[in-house]
């Protein structure tokens, strides 16, 4: 009997989830406190087969330090708090609870709008402080008929985009895999590039990962080419966002800025520290709890259970973000066979002797369990006396096929 898998929980994780991770046989151990520089220790100590994070940054001396650990989850959407490459590099799977958060992103995100453009954190702190300032505070522009600019067009931009109907408030966008077409099709003006929907917007709200092309996405030529006292709200990643250069567009035109996430921000639940941008009259923020309604981290918990438990019984990691988009196989080798014990073993020592890597493969077993086909993808192309060498070992081997992947022709025999 295999033992059980063993996880830890290095952050704040919903008790249905852990609950159901004990259910289906799993060994827990959740230490919500963990921060970034005590995980390779808790790692090195408990040696988990899988971590769930939530905010926790995942090092690759975190990596590093668990020697059984296959499988990082990220309880949520983005994954830059984790060193992605690092893990690849260890052969470790990374995965995340895409989409799970959407709503709880998007209602926070109006929040943001509505405390730019009614600025209740002000408000409440005169209020606090016993003073009455209706005044000033009666100057607001208002949201209806104002246009608000999305960038990136995912599963939270859309629904930010379906509240903005009940506002009365006209959307353009702009993503890398918007089309005319589909805008249209979502109700929404199209715009060829970010600069286009500063120069458009009263509100321009992020909604893009954090990769290295989206770094600085808000530089300082899309301040400049906001309009003068226009919002502009981020709840994605602190890492779109040059913060000098919004500062300076606070300054400069007046722009109002609402926050949930920084550049630089602390790596776990509760520190001391303060954003750049604090001290500013047009700042308001939060800290960085977009998910973090019980909703969505409900459905996240589930979700990071669901990819532990197939993970456990098939192999497969969904929602997988470090499997290589394109294989660096050039050619694929077919061995249908016998479903009899030794015969890929004939086929994998004849390409180790000359010297082929197997890039991936899949074996596929057919009705009856009597017969199989491998699907063997190499690094460079197999000779023909090499296929007559693996003929010639087995009489177990039905039949060989040789397909080169680029471009795509076939060799039969």
């Amino acid at each position: 009997m295999m033992p059980a898998m063993k996880i830890l929980i290095a952050d704040k994780f919903e008790q249905v989830g852990r609950q159901r991770l004990a259910d289906i046989g799993c060994e827990v151990v959740s230490d919500p406190s963990l921060s970034a520089d005590a995980l390779p220790a808790a790692l090195a100590e408990h040696d988990p087969d899988a971590l769930i994070v939530r905010s926790t940054k995942v090092s690759a001396d975190a990596i590093a330090a668990g020697s059984r650990l296959k499988l990082v989850i990220r309880a949520g959407a983005g994954y830059d708090t984790i060193d992605v490459v690092a893990a690849s590099r260890a052969g470790i799977f990374v995965a995340n609870c895409p989409g799970k958060n959407a709503i709880a992103v998007a209602e926070l995100t109006w929040a943001l709008i509505l405390s730019c453009d009614r600025r209740v954190p002000d408000q409440t702190r005169d209020l606090r402080a016993g003073q009455w300032n209706k005044k000033e505070y009666g100057k607001a522009r208002g949201l209806f008929g104002r246009t608000l600019g999305v960038l990136g067009m995912g599963t939270i931009a859309r629904e930010v985009v379906a509240r903005a109907r009940g506002f009365g408030m006209p959307v353009v966008a702009w993503s890398r895999s918007l089309t005319a077409e589909d805008a249209e099709a979502l109700g929404v003006r199209h715009a060829a590039t970010p600069l286009d929907v500063a120069r458009s917007a009263d509100v321009v709200t992020v909604h893009v990962a954090s990769t290295g092309e989206t770094r600085n996405l808000i530089d300082g030529a899309f301040v400049d080419a906001m309009k003068p006292g226009a919002y502009l709200v981020n709840t994605s990643r602190g890492a779109v966002v040059d913060e000098a250069a919004l500062r300076q567009g606070i300054a400069d035109k007046g722009l109002r800025a609402g926050l949930d996430v920084y550049a630089n921000e602390p790596g776990s639940g509760v520190a001391e520290w303060q954003p750049s941008l604090a001290a500013d009259a047009g700042f308001y923020g939060t800290h960085h709890v977009g998910a973090s309604t019980d909703q969505a981290q409900q459905a996240i918990a589930m979700e990071a259970v669901r990819v532990v438990q197939t993970y456990r019984d098939t192999g497969e990691v969904p929602n997988c973000v470090n499997r290589a988009v394109r294989s660096p196989a050039t050619c694929m080798l077919t061995v249908r066979h016998r479903n009899r014990p030794g015969v890929l073993a004939v086929v994998f020592d004849v390409l180790s002797k000359a010297r082929l890597n197997v890039e991936e493969m899949e074996n596929l077993i057919f009705d009856g369990a009597e017969t199989a086909c491998a699907r063997i993808r190499l690094d460079a192309q197999l000779t023909a006396d090499k296929l007559d060498e693996i003929r010639a070992q087995s009489a177990e081997i039905l039949g060989l096929e040789l397909t080169d992947l680029s471009p795509t022709t076939s060799n039969g025999a």
